[in-house]
């Protein structure tokens, strides 16, 4: 009999129980306030790339001659040492030229005769003593030792190697007495009071260089040393193997420190395109590509980007970033596509991205 007693009593209190916690699951749970997660937004600002460009030229005098003679023949004289500064038009190296002398004087014969005879004609008064063609003929024949006169003029001043411009002579291994051809090379001369280098420029920094435009080279035999070279002018192409075109400098060398054939290096910066500017914490990489979080209308979303240009620790890009909008910098692994955000009035803001609904309706700000 006790022991009934304890069991009906036992029961009626799993009873009780049970259909207490049958009450409490038909009530709704209680809605708990979510977590705030903290961010740091970034202003977009906008700012110039700049391209680095770096290149090595080799330099050529403003003018350069290999010289050979136009003839054959025997060298009687070398008038120049390795070295030497010449003018135009001074003899480098003569010929033996006894023969065209010779045929100089012969057509210069030719033509006094001829002249002669056109003045014996006309001293005749008579007239129809000489006949019209006579005195055609006598003319024409003048005309034919004139010409004979050139052609033995010309051959003669082949006899003679002359400078075609002002410079410096180079070394030369002829001797008189040497025996030359039209292939032979003689010397060479060169024009170096001014140097051309040539640089080969990116393709992406064309239209950015102009005639005028002066750089800072370095030449490779003095590093320490550096000269101004003067851009002349710009290739009219781009080559399609290098993605490159040349830049043609000039570079005063009027006190002859430098020799053509040394190499230069050069460097500098030119000014590209503005682009927008965020750190480069801010930037996401997706399966799609790199983004970063914009807040637009209190919301965070998506920016597909391009990476441009990286540069202490910001970021060079391309994409939908207006100057002055905001983006996430720090906190990027705590939001998604549109989490509310409180942007807050402060100068520096720091808005409060909610994961979810909050019990006041909007995330809280902190400063």
């Amino acid at each position: 009999m006790f022991n009934n007693s304890i069991r009906i009593a036992a029961l009626t209190a799993a009873l009780i129980v049970g259909a207490c916690q049958g009450e409490d699951a038909n009530e709704p749970p209680q809605q708990r306030a979510p977590q705030a997660v903290n961010i740091v937004p970034h202003e977009v600002g906008y700012e110039t790339d700049t391209v680095r460009v770096e290149a090595v030229g080799t330099a050529r005098a403003r003018a350069s001659a290999t010289i050979q003679a136009e003839v054959a023949g025997e060298v009687v004289a070398v008038n120049f040492t390795a070295g030497d500064k010449v003018s135009r038009g001074d003899v480098l190296i003569r010929l033996e030229s006894r023969a065209e002398q010779l045929a100089v004087e012969q057509a210069e014969v030719a033509r006094a005769d001829a002249q002669r005879l056109i003045d014996r004609y006309n001293r005749v008064s008579t007239p129809g003593v000489i006949a019209g063609n006579e005195l055609d003929r006598a003319e024409a024949a003048y005309d034919a030792a004139e010409i004979d006169l050139r052609i033995a003029r010309d051959a003669l001043d082949d006899r003679t190697i002359r400078a075609p411009f002002s410079g410096h002579v180079g070394l030369t291994n002829i001797d008189p007495g040497a025996r030359i051809s039209p292939d032979t090379v003689l010397t060479r001369l060169d024009d170096r009071d001014v140097l051309y280098v040539d640089f080969p420029v990116p393709e992406q920094t064309f239209g950015r260089i102009g005639a005028g435009d002066i750089f800072q080279v370095e030449p490779f035999s003095n590093p320490d040393a550096t000269y101004e070279a003067e851009v002349l002018t710009v290739d009219s192409s781009i080559d399609t193997q290098t993605r490159a075109y040349t830049v043609r400098t000039a570079i005063d060398n009027s006190e002859d420190q430098l020799r053509p054939g040394m190499s230069f290096r050069i460097g500098f910066e030119l000014p590209g395109q503005q682009y927008p500017s965020v750190p480069e914490a801010s930037i996401v990489w997706g399966g799609d590509g790199a983004f970063v979080w914009g807040v637009k209308d209190g919301e965070t979303a998506r920016v597909p980007v391009t990476i441009v240009n990286r540069m202490d620790g910001m970021v060079l890009v391309r994409g939908d970033l207006p100057e002055g909008s905001w983006i996430v910098e720090e906190g990027v692994q705590k939001v998604r596509q549109g989490t509310p955000v409180d942007m807050p009035v402060s100068r520096s803001p720091r808005p409060i991205a909610n994961d979810g609904p909050t019990t006041g309706g909007q995330a809280a700000a902190q400063p």
